[in-house]
C-alpha cells in the first residue's frame, strides 16, 4: 500500500480591487518580475486515498450477496481561526450510508480518524471519533454528520523570512536565476515542505477493509 494522499482542498477566488495584486500572481514592475507568495498557517483539509468509504459484510466472504452496509464521507468543508499562536482548524463532513437488509430499526457506529500531517509524511497528532447512523424500520438509507478539529503551531507553519524573500523577490532580465523557479531550490522546497500542514479525515479501517478499498 503506498502512502499517497488525495487532498480535497477548497480554493476560493474573489474579485481584486483595482490597483491591487492577488496572492500568487505574476508581478511586473519596470524590468523586474516577481511572485507574490500564497501562504497561510491553516492546514489543507482532505481525505486520504482509500479511506473515504467503508464496506461492511455479513460474513467472511466479500461478495455482493454478503454486503451489509456501505458508507461514504461527503460534503467535506473546513473553517480556520488564524488568530493567536495556535491556529485552530475544524473540518465538517457528512456520512451517507446504505444497508441491504431493511428489516427492523438499526444503529451502526463507524469509527473515523483525524490526523495532522506535516511535510506530507510526519504524523503530528491522531485522534479517533465515531459517527452514529440510525436506520428506521424499512429505511434503506441513513445520514449523519461529523466534525474533526486540530491545532497547528503558527511558528512551525510560517516560512522563514529569508525563504519568503527568495520566493517573492523581483528578478530582472539577465539575473542568473531570472528564469529559475525558486521552488526548484532544494533548500526552499524543503522549507516549504516543513511549513506545510494537512488536516486529514477518514474512516478508521481494518487492514482488510483498507485492502478491499485499494483493490476493488
Amino acid at each position: 500500500m503506498t502512502n499517497r494522499f488525495r487532498l480535497l482542498t477548497a480554493l476560493g477566488m474573489g474579485l481584486a480591487l483595482a490597483g491591487c495584486k492577488t496572492d500568487g500572481e505574476l508581478v511586473v514592475q519596470g524590468n523586474a518580475v516577481g511572485i507574490t507568495a500564497v501562504r497561510t498557517a491553516c492546514p489543507a483539509v482532505g481525505i486520504p486515498d482509500y479511506t473515504g468509504d467503508v464496506t461492511l459484510f455479513r460474513g467472511a466472504t466479500k461478495t455482493v450477496a454478503d454486503l451489509d452496509v456501505t458508507a461514504a464521507m461527503t460534503n467535506l468543508t473546513s473553517t480556520c481561526n488564524e488568530e493567536g499562536e495556535r491556529v485552530y482548524s475544524e473540518a465538517s463532513f457528512d456520512v451517507v450510508a446504505r444497508r441491504t437488509d431493511v428489516r427492523g430499526s438499526r444503529t451502526v457506529q463507524l469509527p473515523y480518524f483525524t490526523t495532522v500531517l506535516r511535510g506530507g509524511s510526519a504524523v503530528v497528532t491522531k485522534r479517533l471519533g465515531t459517527v452514529t447512523l440510525t436506520f428506521a424500520d424499512g429505511q434503506e438509507r441513513a445520514q449523519a454528520s461529523g466534525k474533526a478539529g486540530a491545532f497547528v503551531n503558527r511558528a512551525e507553519a510560517t516560512l522563514p523570512a529569508d525563504v519568503v524573500e527568495r520566493i517573492t523577490r523581483k528578478r530582472k532580465p539577465g539575473d542568473p536565476d531570472a528564469a529559475l523557479d525558486p521552488l526548484a531550490d532544494p533548500e526552499v522546497r524543503a522549507a516549504v515542505q516543513r511549513a506545510t500542514f494537512e488536516l486529514l479525515v477518514g474512516f478508521q479501517l481494518t487492514e482488510d477493509q483498507l485492502r478491499y478499498n485499494a483493490t476493488r
